[in-house]
């Protein structure tokens, strides 16, 4: 039989491959009719009456772009898209052909934003997609494609605002404690582009968005700044937000020219009825995938949530406390003092995590129904942060699995959970992406075996955790076989996690 190990991967690998660009644009589009032609997506059907046009921008837009053009052939007139520095060398090395756009293409690439910083480079292509936008027609068709990491390649400050001074100004709120969100509303207030600029230049063409979501929840002003989204904020917002920090008396001249000058009611909506967004690919598509793959291995698959987010630590311990419950039913203890308990903690933590949508007594009461007879798969996505402390390499998605795996052997070895000992465990999290912090892992398996035999070995797990040096931790292992190393996947969708339980 193959492993935990063996099964959680080909789940990973199956997850990741349902929203890779290729298969999943050619699932939803299609191009449909020769005479008067029509862009079919996901059911949805777009006239095309003169030109179609093709604009993108973020980490998964080449792969995007290169499947489009092999659907729309010679129906694209001509795109332009915008994408991180050095990705096309990347997938090239990485013998990724299939990512890459191909010789005599018709869509022109623009490569920046390094370090997923907006710059000079990421400008030039923002300019050329605007230009483009703004040269279209009643009668042409304009496909936009959005993926994570959109926002930095498409930076096109209100004139007079330059690039530089909107950077400033962006830097100067980060360190004052701003929140990622401020920090959107007040650059998209300041962009030609961001906030549904991109459409309202395109008006009246039409305008047909696919996005690849990166974000919890799939909110469509917020995925790459909302370019083809109509901001759910005002200038108004942005004031607040400059004052709120202490920076509306230290704003370059620019940036006040351009404020004073905005209208303050945020745009009407119907000014949006020639766009559609449409989500092709997310988290939750990739969990379903997982799900599946998971039934057809013979588990009971759940979907705990696609939007698990908090510190690693935190959300560590609430994957143990569900470990401990589906021992616990395993070993016919589902009923009872020590089962109340856990299900107690599981309540707070999920109280104190605020996961939004998760129904956590309905997501128990469907655990408790699963019996002992078939092994268990829960699986969940989202994305997790670590507070930095040490010097040491890793990411989010290391540091969480050797935290379950040593919450784990705790409870284990202080007999806080007696049923443990009956069932085999691996939990494991990945970075969709294929990469996970500063390493060539995209995440990590772990088990308690594995910090046993760690401890045993003299190793001291917590010392690697305080460090934030999971990385180190899991190459010490049979050749480093608890990393998950994919290499880069053209995607991007967040992390998956998943905990696959079998009686022994």
């Amino acid at each position: 039989t193959m492993s935990l190990r063996e099964h959680a991967l080909s789940l990973f690998r199956g997850a990741v491959g349902t929203v890779r660009p290729a298969p999943m644009l050619k699932r939803a589009v299609k191009l449909q009719g020769d005479g008067c032609p029509q862009l079919l997506v996901k059911g949805q059907a777009f006239p095309v009456k003169r030109n179609l046009y093709l604009v993108g921008f973020g980490k998964a837009v080449l792969g995007m772009a290169a499947a489009a053009e092999e659907i729309l052939g010679d129906h694209l007139t001509r795109g332009i898209i915008n994408v991180p520095l050095g990705i096309q060398e990347s997938l090239r090395q990485a013998g990724m052909q299939e990512m890459l756009l191909k010789p005599h293409s018709k869509i022109q690439v623009f490569e920046g934003a390094k370090n997923n910083l907006p710059d000079a480079e990421a400008l030039k292509g923002a300019v050329a997609i605007q230009e483009l936008a703004e040269g279209l027609t009643a009668d042409d068709l304009l496909l936009v494609l959005i993926s994570g990491g959109g926002s930095a390649l498409l930076p096109a400050p209100i004139p007079p605002i330059l690039l530089e001074e909107k950077e400033k100004l962006t830097k100067m709120l980060a360190s004052r404690g701003a929140a990622i969100q401020e920090l959107n509303i007040v650059r998209k207030t300041l962009s030609v582009l961001k906030g549904g600029g991109l459409a309202q230049l395109a008006y009246p063409a039409q305008v047909v968005s696919l996005i690849l979501s990166d974000v919890i929840g799939d909110p469509l002003d917020i995925i790459a700044s909302g370019p083809t989204a109509a901001s759910s904020h005002s200038v108004q917002d942005c004031l607040q937000i400059l004052t709120r920090y202490n920076l509306l008396h230290s704003l370059p001249k620019s940036v006040e020219t351009v404020l004073s000058s905005c209208p303050t009611k945020p745009t009407a909506l119907e000014n949006y009825s020639h766009v559609s967004n449409i989500i092709l690919g997310s988290n939750t598509l990739a969990l379903d995938e997982a799900k599946h793959q998971a039934e057809g291995l013979g588990y009971a698959a759940l979907v705990l949530s696609a939007a698990i987010h908090g510190e690693v630590s935190c959300v560590a311990t609430l994957y143990c406390q569900l470990i401990q419950l589906v021992c616990l039913g395993f070993a016919s203890l589902g009923e009872g003092p020590l089962s109340d308990e856990v299900r107690g903690n599981l309540l707070q933590l999920a109280a104190q995590l605020q996961i939004p949508g998760l129904d956590l007594d309905e997501f128990l009461l469907a655990l408790q129904g699963l019996g002992p007879e078939r092994p268990v798969c829960i699986l969940a996505g989202g994305e997790t942060t670590v507070q930095l402390q040490g010097t040491g390499k890793g990411g989010r998605n290391q540091e969480l699995a050797l935290r379950v795996g040593l919450g784990l052997h705790r409870a284990q070895a202080t007999g806080a959970s007696s049923a443990q000992g009956s069932c085999e465990i691996i939990f494991f999290s990945g970075g969709t992406d294929g990469q996970d912090g500063p390493t060539e892992a995209a995440g990590a398996f772990c088990s308690p075996g594995l910090v046993a035999e760690a401890l045993q070995e003299g190793l001291d797990v917590e010392a690697f955790l305080r460090n934030n040096d999971s990385y180190t931790f899991f190459s010490q292992f049979q050749g480093g076989h608890h990393l998950l190393v994919t290499g880069l996947t053209g995607t991007n969708v967040m992390d998956i996690q998943a905990i696959l339980i079998r009686a022994v």
